[in-house]
């Protein structure tokens, strides 16, 4: 996606993709982080909702009607025990019902040149990994600055985790230099599954994001990506005997001597 500071308008464009993914018999779909709204800062604090709460049951209402589990990648959380929101995943299933929610634990500070995103001051982290099952399919929830810190994906694989799903908002500087790499790397060395949609366009303080939507396999192959620029529907088949083949040759997983 290619969400602004319109929410109406990001939510019109989520139906639309939704929609769109659903025609091409899609079962599980993922959107990109802070999806319903991305902009200013004290804008987005705002535009923070309630779990559940507007944008929640739209999408809610769409999963139900389309008989789909859809992984809303964040969005700004309203949490009347905490000053700051939360940047928050939520999952809900093929019957519109919420299964559960991630808080994103690790925050974005940092200066790219003349420009800078804190998001310690926008956001409060979350405390703790969150790994949900989907039809008995074991599912690891991150979203995007969680990435650099592979200890944080053990977690999963030590829970056997077959699909981790990162959505981002991912600058374009930081991507250039490290979006595939990451990425491919957190699939290979947790033998599973990565699907990591990304927002494209301009996200808050004017800084460019990446693009390049990927969905990769547990060898590291890459099955889809999208463009650096333009809003799309990425599909892939999720083929669970493939995954248990590639843990059975190279066990990996079990011949660690730490962590």
């Amino acid at each position: 996606m290619n969400s602004g500071e319109n929410k109406e308008r990001n939510l019109k464009q989520a139906e639309r993709l939704i929609k769109k993914a659903v025609q091409g018999n899609a079962k599980f779909i993922v959107l990109p982080e802070v999806f319903n709204f991305r902009g200013d800062l004290k804008k987005a604090i705002n535009a923070a909702e309630p779990i559940p709460g507007y944008s929640t049951k739209l999408i809610s209402n769409l999963a139900k009607k389309y008989n789909v589990w859809i992984l809303i990648g964040s969005l700004m959380e309203k949490d009347q025990k905490s000053l700051k929101p939360y940047n928050t995943s939520i999952l809900i299933n093929n019957k519109g019902k919420f299964v559960t929610k991630y808080r994103k634990m690790h925050l974005f500070d940092i200066k790219l040149g003349k420009k800078e995103i804190y998001e310690s001051k926008r956001n409060a982290p979350g405390k703790s990994p969150n790994l949900v099952s989907i039809n008995k399919i074991k599912l690891g929830l991150s979203i995007c600055y969680d990435l650099r810190f592979p200890e944080f994906y053990r977690t999963y694989a030590n829970k056997k985790a077959e699909i981790i799903c990162i959505p981002s908002s991912f600058t374009k500087k930081t991507g250039e230099a490290h979006w595939h790499p990451l990425i491919r790397a957190r699939a290979i060395e947790n033998l599973c599954y990565i699907i990591a949609p990304n927002q494209c366009g301009i996200g808050s303080h004017n800084v460019p994001t990446y693009g390049h939507s990927l969905i990769v396999d547990p060898w590291g192959k890459i099955l889809a990506e999208g463009s650096g620029n333009k809003e799309a529907v990425l599909f892939a088949e999720i083929d669970l005997d493939y995954l248990k083949n590639i843990r059975k040759n190279l066990p990996a997983l079990e011949h660690r001597r730490i962590g």
